[in-house]
């Protein structure tokens, strides 16, 4: 079983990863993604429900297919708001938040805070 720290430096280590993956996503060092670690933890916290909410009508007639876009958006958000962390546009963001979002899943199955249905 992880300690938080732990998954909190695998999910960094999964951003760097991520970021040498997806063209126009750059980290400026292990550092840097550590820090938009927790700034992608804290935009989903505080950003997400009310984002999700607010389209909602939307995104029951795309079947929810616009939540890919609404994480997008959050993914972007957070790497305005971590220095060091820099996405280049829409799909860059998009790509990187599908890959990112992935990644934290097999992490969070690993670590135990998720069990498999």
């Amino acid at each position: 079983m992880f300690s938080s720290i732990l998954r909190w430096i695998v999910l960094a280590i999964a951003l760097v990863l991520v970021a040498k993956i997806v063209p126009g996503m750059e980290i400026s060092g292990f550092l840097a993604a550590l820090f938009a670690v927790i700034v992608i933890a804290l935009v989903n916290i505080l950003f997400r429900p009310l984002l999700l909410f607010l389209t909602l009508p939307i995104n029951l007639l795309t079947l929810g297919l616009f939540t890919f876009v609404v994480n997008a958006a959050l993914f972007g958000l957070a790497a305005f708001f971590a220095p060091g962390f820099e996405i280049e546009g829409f799909f860059p963001a998009f790509l990187g938040s599908i890959l990112y979002s992935f990644l934290s899943l097999i992490i969070n199955l690993a670590s135990g805070q998720l069990k498999p249905a």
